[in-house]
């Protein structure tokens, strides 16, 4: 069975109040998206993919994101993501200007990588180690 990692730092903890903030934040991003989106219902339905998003959810699929959202079948979900009509570039710009307001300097680099969602397998995806592949193609 696999065990659950929790990583506490020493120290900080958390308050009713800081979860209340967090809430608001989330509710305010959600605000600043509404014009990217030319139906309610997406613009509603992408609130809920956020917040299943960020909870703990154990795994983040079309099932167990619409489960926490109250849904009874993923279509939902997936239809919000292959089909709905929004302006998939507008929220990235936007959500890179938020993320730029949060981090506060124009000059700050976030990265994201696989690195910390291991997959199963021992398999090498060359097209993921672009180092990898140029030395051996050397």
């Amino acid at each position: 069975m696999k065990q659950n990692q929790h990583i506490m730092l020493a120290g900080i903890k958390t308050t009713s109040a800081d979860v209340c903030r967090w809430a608001q934040a989330l509710f305010h991003l959600h605000a600043r998206l509404a014009p990217r989106f030319g139906r309610p219902e997406p613009y509603w339905r992408a609130l809920k993919y956020l917040q299943g998003i960020l909870n703990d959810v154990a795994r983040k699929n079309g099932w167990q994101l619409a489960e926490h959202a109250g849904e009874e079948h993923p279509s939902g979900m997936q239809r919000l993501l292959s089909q709905a009509v929004w302006d998939t570039d507008g929220v990235r710009d936007d959500l890179r200007r938020y993320v730029m307001e949060q981090l506060g300097t124009e000059s700050a680099v976030l990265v994201i990588d696989e690195s910390s969602f291991p997959k199963r397998g021992t398999r090498i995806r060359w097209s993921r180690l672009p180092i990898l592949r140029k030395h051996w193609a050397d």
